[in-house]
């Protein structure tokens, strides 16, 4: 049984008031809350275990080294990875595919080389590959997704050439919801030789992801998206293509031996993570990881399409209200407009006065908007503690919106 009650009253901030309404949180998709198993967590690394990890021999960096590298077990169990170290710890995915653009792509790509994106992506799978175009003549080739922000997986496919050397393509729009099927993509692109890299942001949120069977190569995720702290995430790095990759950063930890003449590099993950790590962030984001494999991805899954199907209903039944997207299957995240002059900075600003928190913007995805056709969008995203009577008093908020702002 799915106890909502119970997993609401796990997150201490959603008994707040804001500006005297009971706080409605639906920017799920910018950031997460933080469950208290994770605020405890933390604040007991700082007050009772804290030390630097790895170089230490004294007792407190045993324990932090034991906590920090145990974490990589867990997002391994989490992505269904076989071997942990195969997963490299970052400071979110935008960090994590800027160190496959760096130490994997550049070095390989030559000019004319293709990586093919979608219109989907956000400015994190989208601005580290616009480098590799401006400084090695890499070219960009940009698929569009259906009239419903569906993206069939043959589309992305289509646009395969004997020059493409990467897929890079979000599990799950950050903005519309909508599901790709990467499976698909990735199994095909192995096929050919082609890499795949998987923005997992949104996509191991919303359920459950088995990165062996996906078939890609790298899979990034981001902790505070992921009910953890923020400075905390990891990626999976297929171990063939780690072999491939050069050091990213440089410093302490990635090193084996350094001379005045010369330096050799520690063996993978570690070869990846120069210096003084996120320690405790990434403590927090493995007692979040704990925490939702505890409930279930299945089980939250199933709960966020009911709120789906639910809010839906409610916002398609308004007719002064625009919903972007509505791929099937997509995820419970939905971006509004209202009809007429009213900007989603207004939108947003009347809802939090109702207590109804949601993000207003471009949401890191331009030429998305572009493609949409409107300069902004008002974005609920719903999360695994948000209820049925939340989503009605969203519905409402826009109700007031419509008569303030038409």
């Amino acid at each position: 049984m799915y106890d909502i009650a119970k997993i609401r009253s796990d997150f201490p901030i959603l008994s707040r008031e804001v500006n005297g309404k009971p706080l409605v949180y639906l920017d799920n998709g910018a950031s997460a809350q933080k469950p208290r198993v994770v605020i405890d967590a933390m604040t007991r690394m700082y007050e009772d275990e804290y030390s630097n990890v790895h170089r230490g021999l004294h007792t407190l960096s045993n324990i932090a080294t034991e906590k920090y590298e145990g974490v990589r077990a867990i997002v391994a169990k989490f992505l269904k990875v076989k071997d942990a170290d195969e997963i490299v710890f970052t400071t979110g995915s935008t960090e994590g595919i800027n160190l496959i653009s760096y130490a994997w792509a550049a070095p390989r790509l030559q000019p004319g080389d293709e990586i093919v994106l979608s219109v989907l992506e956000h400015h994190a799978n989208i601005v580290p590959w616009h480098f590799l175009r401006e400084r090695q003549g890499v070219k960009l080739v940009w698929v569009e997704p259906e009239a419903d922000g569906s993206l069939p997986p043959e589309k992305v496919l289509e646009a395969v050439t004997e020059r493409t050397k990467l897929i890079a393509i979000t599990h799950m729009s950050n903005v519309l919801g909508t599901l790709v099927d990467v499976k698909t993509i990735a199994h095909a692109a192995r096929e050919k030789g082609i890499a795949t890299l998987v923005d997992g942001s949104q996509g191991a949120v919303h359920g459950p992801v088995d990165v062996e069977d996906l078939g890609c190569d790298f899979y990034a995720i981001t902790g505070h998206k992921l009910y953890g702290p923020s400075g905390s995430g990891a990626i999976f790095i297929r171990k063939e293509r780690m072999a491939e990759m050069r050091p990213f950063l440089g410093g302490g930890d990635m090193i084996d031996t350094v001379t005045r003449d010369s330096v050799t590099y520690n063996k993978p993950p570690m070869k990846f993570e120069a210096g003084t790590p996120g320690i405790v962030q990434q403590v927090g984001m493995g007692v979040a990881l704990d925490y939702l494999m505890q409930i279930g991805m299945e089980n939250i899954a199933a709960h966020e399409r009911g709120l789906r199907d639910y809010a839906q209903e409610k916002l398609t039944g308004l007719n002064w209200l625009n919903v972007q997207g509505n791929a099937p299957g997509k995820g419970a995240i939905f971006s509004l407009t209202l009809n007429g002059p009213a900007h989603p900075h207004d939108i947003s600003t009347i809802l939090d006065k109702r207590g109804v928190a949601v993000r207003a913007g471009s949401h890191c995805a331009m030429p998305l908007m572009e493609w949409l056709g409107v300069s902004a969008t008002a974005r609920a995203s719903f999360g695994m503690y948000n209820t049925r009577e939340e989503v009605d008093a969203l519905v409402s908020a826009l109700e007031l919106c419509h008569e303030l702002l038409s």
